[in-house]
């Protein structure tokens, strides 16, 4: 069986940690850098940053965070955030990360996603998705966000993340925006149903609470990988507590 992965994740705004509910109604949560460099202390698996305003605000994701964060964690991570061409990616990576997440600039033109793959590497490419529940004629998941949530598209969640692997995606970090910052559990039948018609990587996301929503969303919902945000920020789970209890219920954790 595959070690399954814990990762926190930290949305950035004006240089701090925020997070809200659904998307909107923010809160402070920290400084990234000290946050990012408890959780790997604590076991973590990975971090993930995303400069949250980044697509909105028409500006690149912030650099020198990046640098404070790679000499202050020692274990692999993610940064997203206004990632539009090859130079982001490569001035990215040159000052510490170890992947990239695209979101706003894979909708708006897909074959940057065969630019990255083919100039980095699939391993280092994660496309996000968030994505919004609708009731329609012909049933499924969509639509695709992007900009941070706020502006839904004509794509077609399942559909979109078929493309995304086909054209060299790694991994795929699927939101949904229903149940972020619920703490009500994972959208499981959504996240079973990517990751079967999948064979790369899925990274849950949205509506963590317990831990057993983490032992659900392996188990029912085929994860590769949990990500939680509030529920580590402000302390209620503790990551190496969450990795013995999975690992007790004999989900592969790496302790």
């Amino acid at each position: 069986m595959l070690t399954k992965r814990i990762i926190p994740c930290l949305d950035i705004k004006d240089g701090r940690t925020v997070k809200g509910t659904n998307f909107v109604n923010l809160r402070d949560a920290g400084d990234p850098v000290e946050l990012g460099a408890i959780y790997a202390e604590q076991g973590a698996d990975e971090l993930v940053f995303l400069d949250i305003t980044a697509t909105v605000d028409n500006r690149k994701t912030l650099i020198d965070l990046v640098r404070n964060v790679a000499r202050n964690v020692n274990i692999p991570f993610t940064v997203g955030g206004g990632i539009s061409s090859v130079q982001d990616v490569s001035a990215l990576l040159n000052a510490g990360a170890d992947k990239v997440s695209i979101n706003s600039s894979a909708v708006r033109r897909p074959e940057l996603i065969d630019e990255l793959a083919l100039q980095f590497g699939s391993q280092c490419i994660i496309v996000a998705i968030d994505t919004r529940h609708i009731d329609s004629p012909s049933g499924g998941w969509g639509a695709v966000h992007t900009h941070g949530g706020r502006k839904p598209t004509e794509l077609k969640t399942i559909e979109w993340a078929k493309e995304v692997e086909n054209r060299g995606a790694g991994e795929i970090l699927l939101t949904s925006m229903d149940t972020d910052g619920t703490k009500a559990g994972f959208a499981n039948e959504l996240t079973a149903t990517i990751s079967g018609n999948a064979s790369i990587p899925i990274i849950a996301s949205g509506g963590a609470g317990t831990m057993e929503h983490f032992y659900d969303v392996f188990t029912t919902g085929k994860a590769d990988a949990g990500l939680a945000a509030s529920i580590f920020h402000f302390k209620e789970i503790d990551i190496i507590d969450l990795k013995t209890y999975l690992k007790d219920r004999g989900i592969s954790m790496r302790l």
